[in-house]
């Protein structure tokens, strides 16, 4: 049975070393983050985590990877067990560096391809099976504000704003109706992911948010979920 959730953003910019002149902006979030995580390692020390990959690669378990695609070569390691290195999506990247700096044992990654219906998200979740503490990564819309990476949208916020609160009242019925053509126009690679969360978490469940804002145009949320 799930005991704790943790839902979390994965951009290059939580990593120090990534986010160069923006790592002082990037605290609060990284914070939250790094907060999250330690509370899913009181849980468990091993995560299941749900993330989003073009074609859904196998995530070997184990592995281990480096940010050298991201302009830093910053190795990270999904286990305390010594492997070789192989290239890794960028959700089993942040999780690895999560995991080393919530001193987890290991984490075991399991991708959803950012175009899957809802009902893949489903038999995804299905897939899954019962574990204690689940670790699931996503952004929210990529289109706040002038500057944002996918070009204004005014539709950003209040998408984003409802995503908060779904996280902030455990709402799997709200994540569950998520629209993907809706999601995808804004660019909100999260949508998958939390879909697959809604499948696989049943409730009760008692919510935090952590954080959620848009500090560089794309929305960005941190909850746990605890059982009630």
């Amino acid at each position: 049975m799930i005991r704790r959730v943790a839902v979390l953003p994965h951009p290059p910019l939580l990593i120090p070393e990534l986010a160069a002149g923006a790592a002082d902006e990037c605290a609060e979030l990284r914070e939250a983050c790094l907060a999250a995580a330690r509370r899913l390692t009181s849980a468990s020390p091993d995560w299941v985590v749900v993330g989003a990959a073009p074609g859904a690669p196998e995530v070997p378990e184990h592995a281990s990877g480096t940010f050298r695609g991201f302009g830093v070569d910053l190795g990270v390691s999904l286990s305390r067990v010594t492997a070789p290195e192989t290239e890794l999506p960028l959700p089993a990247l942040v999780a690895g560096w999560l995991r080393e700096r919530a001193d987890a044992s290991s984490v075991r990654v399991h991708l959803v391809d950012p175009a899957s219906t809802p009902g893949q998200c489903e038999q995804f979740a299905r897939e899954l099976g019962e574990h204690t503490a689940v670790l699931v990564l996503g952004d929210g819309s990529s289109r706040h504000g002038p500057r944002s990476p996918g070009g204004e949208d005014e539709r950003a916020e209040g998408f984003d704003a409802g995503i908060r609160d779904a996280l902030a009242k455990a709402d799997t019925g709200a994540l569950a109706a998520l629209d993907p053509a809706l999601a995808a126009e804004l660019g909100a690679g999260g949508r998958a992911p939390w879909q697959v969360l809604a499948a696989l978490a049943d409730g009760p469940w008692a919510a935090e948010v952590l954080y959620s804002a848009a500090p560089f145009g794309v929305g960005y949320h941190v909850a746990v979920w605890e059982r009630a």
